[in-house]
């Protein structure tokens, strides 16, 4: 918005309501009525002014300046009236005076309504319409997440009210005391000031432990719901999130963000109405003794309410670098301890350690630029503090000496100066404090709001699956690599009770297919096919009981072996358990361990060999009898003797539909069907006796895909 304008439009306001003036001083020259006959019409001609400024302000001027400039009609409006009756209330109706506007009154209140007015905006700069209101929906949405603790934040609410209350009586009975040990000593008075101080501090203190217990059981609740909806909506997201996503910010986001987000509903709005109420409190008290200390005090609040808010603009400039920094950092440290053995085998600790201390000097800069910042703000404040309070003290020792103040009242006055400019800051600090937590809020909505990039599952139980797989003109780019095609046009079937062994080169296609049979991602072109029918018509947990996948490094989880083999299914006896380790020949190594299938595997089975990780991978399989087995050379790190003993079991005797990829010649040469994949294309397909006979690429290159066992021959 352009200076230019903004003046113009003060201007413009500022001569209509001189009009007002001058039709009003000529209409009641020679009007005298009596005290509340004049504050009565000073009022209503106001309230007549405010109204027809702020029609004419929002037929003339756009929304924005319209919105811009409504506190200043009210202010140029209400400061007349405000002023001239505080100041009959503080002088008992002692001065009277006449609704015929003074000139000197008419330019003070134009000058008063544009400086508070102009300094509130600089403090509080106004955001654009669009920005607010984003901003609004966010906090209302946080609230609403509230909802199932608004009986708990009820009470804690009055439990704040009653115990602001309490506290902004304490220094009025200071005074009192002070009044009665320095004049002439009454001991009941004295007595009666004593007890009273008491009774509130012991209020204060009581309903402020009340208080903040609610307040923060509430927030307990409501971090335990968010992080429990954002932890459910991240499982269902598509493999490709996670693939774009680092661990490290999504724990950031789940652990740092929610709960900064948890804050500003139930510590935010706590300290927001507890200042609120006890600087109410504290202004009326101020007010009734001495309305001159109080005028000072209302000077220094716009100022340091500016210093403030320049230090809370570039306070959250900093908050949100050091975010970035603290999700890097994180990041840093989780994927160079899960993977410190690849780390120490290529010797790249001292690499690593760099990477993290430069992580951590940028944000060490930051902290630096923000403490020294943070200096500057608080000698400003002190300053601008000490020149008030000097100002202050000289004032109150002249009303003293008037008799219009007791030196009771002068400490008591203190002490709520002192505390009303604490509450002043807390709520402009609570103000900057908000901004911080919805943008956290917003990067929370935004993984809450996220839909996975994948088709919802069906709702479709079959009562029979044969297991027939079709890969219908598949054609599948990734996410990260849109304009490569990582299958084009592919079209297979995989039949039931048959082993097909997808074979070729590197980045030929082969995981792309197993990927799209496990729904990992959507084929862009196409269709796959089970029975006939689309995979994502299917119910998901049901797809996931009839098809299981065993890769050459399997995952494991930290837990014991029995946990690991069980995984993902309620109710499993420890005989099935048993059962499924000796068919995939991991029973004997188990009972070795030392507390057998309770024994904790450590993290990603980092306590167990390459070999035994892979047993328990397909005892894990086993249990689960699937319609449909993927193996990605399931049996690399087993011994001959281990492979053939569970090579017939996983050959796809029971009718199993069994897909194999495979580099050794002997599992090759023992699948049913062979389909040769190059460049994301079928090249040839058929037996292994059939493509030996073609002498056509499989042919050719048998020698270079195919490891040969020495023992084959």
């Amino acid at each position: 918005m352009a200076t230019g304008s903004l003046w113009h439009a003060y201007g413009a306001l500022l001569f209509l309501d001189l009009i007002l003036w001058l039709s009003l001083f000529t209409s009641l020259l020679c009007f005298e009525g009596s005290l509340l006959v004049n504050l009565t019409w000073l009022w209503i001609f106001r309230a007549f002014s405010w109204f027809l400024l702020h029609a004419v302000s929002s037929v003339t001027l756009d929304k924005t300046m319209h919105k811009l400039l409504k506190p200043w009609v009210a202010l140029l409006s209400f400061v007349p009236p405000v002023f001239d009756m505080t100041q009959t209330l503080a002088l008992g109706g002692t001065c009277g005076f006449s609704p015929v506007p003074v000139p000197c009154m008419v330019g003070l209140s134009a000058v008063t309504a544009t400086l508070v007015h102009l300094m509130w905006d600089k403090a509080f700069p106004s955001k654009k319409v669009k920005q607010e209101q984003e901003a609004r929906v966010l906090l209302m949405r946080v609230i609403h997440y509230s909802k199932p603790d608004y009986p708990h934040l009820g009470t804690a609410f009055i439990f704040l009210i009653l115990a602001a209350l309490f506290e902004s009586s304490i220094p009025y009975y200071v005074g009192k005391i002070i009044d009665g040990l320095s004049g002439e000593y009454k001991h009941d008075n004295f007595l009666w000031a004593v007890a009273c101080m008491s009774f509130y501090s012991f209020g204060s203190s009581m309903f402020s432990g009340l208080r903040g217990g609610m307040f923060m059981c509430s927030l307990s609740r409501l971090n335990k719901r968010i992080r429990h909806m954002l932890f459910q909506n991240l499982m269902k997201q598509e493999i490709s999130f996670f693939e774009e996503n680092k661990p490290g910010s999504l724990t950031s986001r789940l652990v740092s963000d929610t709960d900064k987000m948890g804050r500003s509903v139930a510590m935010n709005v706590n300290v927001l109405l507890r200042s609120l109420v006890k600087t109410c409190g504290m202004l009326v008290q101020m007010l009734s003794l001495s309305w001159q200390l109080t005028l000072l005090t209302c000077v220094e609040m716009p100022i340091l309410g500016v210093i403030q808010n320049y230090y809370n603009n570039y306070s959250q400039k900093t908050s949100r670098e050091l975010q970035d920094c603290q999700a890097e950092i994180e990041q840093l440290a989780s994927s160079t301890i899960r993977s410190v053995k690849t780390v120490r085998s290529f010797r790249a600790e001292a690499q690593e350690l760099k990477r993290y201390q430069e992580a951590m000097d940028k944000k060490l800069q930051i902290l630096k630029r923000k403490g020294i910042f943070s200096a500057a703000h608080l000698l400003l404040r002190r300053c601008v503090t000490l020149s008030l309070r000097v100002a202050m003290l000289l004032l109150g020792r002249r009303l003293i000496s008037s008799g219009q103040l007791s030196s009771g009242s002068l400490l008591a006055f203190i002490l709520y100066q002192k505390d009303m400019l604490t509450n002043m800051r807390q709520l402009v600090y609570v103000y900057g404090d908000i901004l911080n937590t919805v943008w956290s809020a917003e990067k929370v909505f935004k993984l809450l709001d996220r839909k996975p990039n994948v088709q919802e599952a069906g709702d479709w139980v079959p009562e029979k699956l044969d297991g027939r797989i079709t890969f219908d003109n598949v054609t599948l780019s990734y996410p990260a690599r849109p304009e490569w095609e990582a299958l084009k046009s592919v079209s297979i079937e995989l039949s039931p009770g048959k082993m097909t062994a997808l074979v070729g080169p590197s980045g030929g296609g082969k995981t792309s297919c197993v990927s799209l049979l496990q729904r990992f991602y959507e084929p862009q072109r196409g269709q796959v096919l089970l029975d006939g029918a689309p995979l994502n018509e299917y119910q998901h947990q049901y797809l996931c009981s009839q098809m299981a996948a065993v890769s050459q490094n399997p995952v494991l989880f930290s837990g014991s072996v029995k946990y690991n083999i069980a995984y993902g299914l309620h109710d499993c006896t420890m005989d099935r358990v048993i059962e499924a380790a000796k068919k995939a020949n991991a029973h004997d190594f188990i009972c070795t361990l030392s507390e057998g299938y309770e024994t904790d595997v450590g993290e990603c089975g980092g306590q167990l060999s390459s070999g035994q990780k892979q047993t328990i991978a397909i005892a894990r399989v086993l249990i689960r009898n699937p319609k449909i087995l993927i193996l990605d050379e399931a049996t690399s790190n087993l011994d001959i003797h281990t492979q053939h003993a569970i090579q017939e079991v996983l050959s796809g005797s029971k009718g199993q539909t069994v897909l194999v990829i495979a580099h050794r010649l002997q599992t090759i040469e023992r699948a049913d069907h062979i389909i040769l994949l190059e460049d994301g294309m079928v090249i040839e397909q058929g037996t292994h006796e059939q493509l030996m006979a073609e002498r056509g690429r499989y042919f050719q290159f048998r020698e270079k895909l195919f490891m040969v066992d020495p023992d084959e021959n």
